[in-house]
Order: C-alpha cells, then sequence, then structure tokens
C-alpha cells in the first residue's frame, strides 16, 4: 500500500485526517498513530467503520510490513 496525498489516511501531529471521498468501498486502509494502527474502510451505505489495534506486536510488525495488513490482522485474531 503505498501512501502519498492520494492515500485517504494520514497521521499527522494534529491527529489522523480522513478524505472520505477517495475511499474505494470495501477497501481497508490503516495508519500508525500514537503507537496503535488505525483501521479504516467504507462500507456500500458511506457508513465510514474505524478500529483500533493495541497490541504493540501487531503494530510493530503491521508498521514493518504494511503490505501484509490483512494477513497480519488474520494472524493475531486468531490467537485470541
Amino acid at each position: 500500500m503505498a501512501k502519498g496525498d492520494d492515500y485517504p489516511v494520514m497521521a499527522g501531529p494534529e491527529g489522523i485526517k480522513l478524505k472520505t471521498e477517495m475511499m474505494v468501498i470495501d477497501q481497508l486502509y490503516h495508519c500508525i498513530f500514537d503507537n496503535k494502527v488505525f483501521l479504516f474502510y467504507k462500507d456500500e451505505e458511506s457508513l465510514l467503520h474505524c478500529y483500533e489495534v493495541e497490541n504493540p506486536d501487531a503494530v510493530r510488525e503491521i508498521a514493518a510490513n504494511p503490505s501484509e495488513i490483512e494477513n497480519i490482522l488474520k494472524k493475531y485474531t486468531k490467537s485470541v
């Protein structure tokens, strides 16, 4: 997942900024803020969903391998 001006989720000093108009329906977006991973997606009804991942091991893995985020999340949800 390449991030830049065209990525709809950005973390900055003031917090997380979302460009929901740029989000593709049912696509997972993420950012790392305050040592947590925040996950966002917009559903077919244009509702925005947000989830927070606090597990430090999961956060480190996602930060190191953002393209593998879905596999990393699956791994940690199976261990719950």
